[in-house]
């Protein structure tokens, strides 16, 4: 056997390949480092192999390689890294959502906005954690291994992660509580400038320990009902052959926050000066800060790389995890472009301008709208499924603003609609070979329909969901008078009314924007106005002096100044 050694004392373990030099006919060798001791702590040889001189060595050589359990270990430390990581890039999309709603509401709303942005992440880890994730998770078994605590509808057991007692679980919950957290603040788009804390609160906690795991558990785990993992003790699937796939959460995440938004805009009423016409609405309840909207749809773009290249290894424990997650990431890249340039263009050529605004949130519809699909489809598709998004998000929110329902940030139209889309985009463009390597599942689901017809039963089930039980807290919230502010908070602004914030701070800009409502001939008189709960022009056209008797939130809450 030829065989060439070479000593070093740095620690450092490689493989790599040589030829031996001189031979007409050389061969690759395999060269490593392998300990001098059984320890493997003392100093380290460069060992080079040809492969076949050692077929034919006798007796074999004595070289011990590491053991098989050694490399699973190594395997496992490095997904848990990659998992983390990913987690944590979820998790910085909070800030992004931050940025993006702070420059969308007037800034008497800045400091509120940010608040609840805030409480989504404090509030739902706490509620994740003691009732969350065991409603969506369970013990974490299969059906066939289950002993009794999970069904197809819910999950239970390990209540506060009490059965995580090996320390190997703990990455899981952190990256699902990344992706709960994003799921509960797409709500607080829709329902910003006019929801009381105290039933945003309660929505929190509603949404992140209940509404929201029992979707998962539906989708993600083992044992539920639309899952493309679950099976029975006979091997069956309950939706044939592949189950719904949502691969990294456009119906799981998205569908769930923007139908909650939708239901709770619908039910709470539209804020004051809220027209249905884009363009009134555009000038009365414009935004802060275009810049803060730019930053923070930029920090969620870089987000939805870990929330859709980390779901890749939520699946087969084998090497193309990592090629699933690059491929996903390209898809998502591609996507979103796709859908930009889209709205560009309606932008430029049906509105006769370049509205920042809405590219903006034609970015967010390209992200949402491949989310289900990100590593099962190829790029083309990924391109196709953007740019038809970019057309399903447009179509939503003129059609919401025509319907007089007032989503401030679009809400539901790029997370509802386009997270519908996404599901739906699945059963037409996932491909077979795609599936096989991201699932392990190989048949004709996608060619013969079956694809397609899960994944509308899958998402009619959420919706239907969401909508019931949010119905059932916002409609009992509304009649109890605990889900809107009144139109005298309203007026003023949360910054004042709930953050303490002076009301000097906020005065000159609520006398701008009252003036340049006074100006415009496009502004409803008292009588006109669509808005029943309006405040009327009593405080619509306070100048600054009168401002300043506003200097304390409870002389208004007290009604002292009224």
């Amino acid at each position: 056997m030829s065989l060439t050694k070479e000593s070093h004392d740095n620690g450092y373990v490689f493989l790599r390949a040589l030829r031996i030099p001189g031979s007409p006919n050389s061969v690759d060798m395999s060269c490593f480092y392998a300990s001098t001791d059984s320890s493997g702590i003392r100093s380290f040889s460069q060992l080079c192999i040809d492969p076949s001189a050692l077929a034919s060595s006798t007796p074999a050589p004595s070289i011990q390689l590491a053991a098989a359990s050694d490399v699973s270990s190594l395997k496992a430390s490095v997904d848990i890294s990659f998992i983390l990581v990913c987690a944590i890039l979820v998790f910085w999309m909070q800030a992004g959502f931050s940025m993006l709603e702070s420059g969308s509401v007037r800034p008497k709303n800045t400091n509120n906005i940010l608040f609840k942005n805030l409480m989504d992440a404090a509030i739902g880890a706490i509620a994740f954690w003691l009732l969350g994730y065991s409603f969506a998770f369970g013990n974490g078994r299969t059906y066939a291994n289950n002993p009794g605590q999970d069904n197809r509808f819910i999950g239970a057991g390990n209540w506060a992660l009490q059965d995580f007692t090996d320390d190997t679980s703990y990455h899981l919950f952190f990256f699902q509580w990344a992706f709960s957290a994003a799921a509960t603040t797409i709500v607080s788009g829709s329902l910003a400038e006019r929801c009381k804390l105290e039933a945003y609160f309660l929505y929190s906690v509603y949404l992140t320990a209940f509404v929201y795991p029992i979707v998962v558990h539906w989708v993600w785990s083992g044992t539920g009902f639309l899952s493309a993992t679950y099976m029975d003790e006979n091997g069956n699937r309950y939706l044939s052959k592949n189950g719904m796939i949502d691969f990294a959460g456009s119906g799981v995440v998205h569908t769930v926050g923007g139908v909650a938004g939708l239901i709770g805009t619908m039910i709470m009423g539209p804020r004051q000066g809220f027209y249905g016409d884009a363009e009134r609405t555009k000038a009365t309840l414009k935004g802060s800060n275009e810049l803060l909207c730019s930053l923070g749809v930029s920090i969620l773009w870089m987000g939805w790389y870990a929330f859709n290249g980390g779901s890749a290894f939520g699946y087969l424990g084998t090497n193309t995890q990592l090629n699933v997650a690059a491929k996903s990431t390209v898809c998502t890249t591609i996507s979103a472009a796709a859908s930009a340039i889209s709205t560009t263009i309606f932008s430029r050529f049906f509105l006769g301008h370049y509205d920042l605004i809405l590219c903006l949130n034609g970015v967010l519809a390209g992200l949402v709208s491949v989310t289900a699909g990100a590593g099962i489809v190829e790029p083309w598709a990924a391109m196709l499924i953007g740019i038809i998004g970019s057309g399903v998000y447009i179509i939503a929110s003129y059609g919401l603003k025509a319907l007089k329902i007032d989503d401030p940030l679009d809400a539901f139209p790029v997370h509802g609609a386009c997270g519908i889309w996404g599901c739906l985009a699945v059963g037409i463009f996932a491909t077979r070979s795609n599936i096989v390597r991201a699932y392990g599942f190989d048949n004709d689901a996608i060619s013969s329909g079956n694809q397609f017809k899960n994944q509308l039963i899958g998402i009619v089930c959420i919706v239907a969901w969401v909508a019931t039980m949010m119905t059932a807290l916002f409609v009992p919230l509304k009649y109890a008078g605990l889900l809107r502010i009144s139109a005298k908070v309203e007026h003023i602004g949360l910054d004042v009314m709930e953050h303490g914030v002076p009301w000097k701070h906020n005065a000159a800009a609520v006398d701008k924007r009252a003036r340049a409502e006074r100006s415009s001939n496009k502004t409803p008189s008292r009588q006109q106005s669509s808005n029943p709960g309006s405040y009327g022009p009593k405080y619509a056209t306070q100048s600054p002096a009168t401002a300043k008797t506003y200097r304390r939130s409870s002389d208004i809450k007290n009604g002292t100044h009224v």
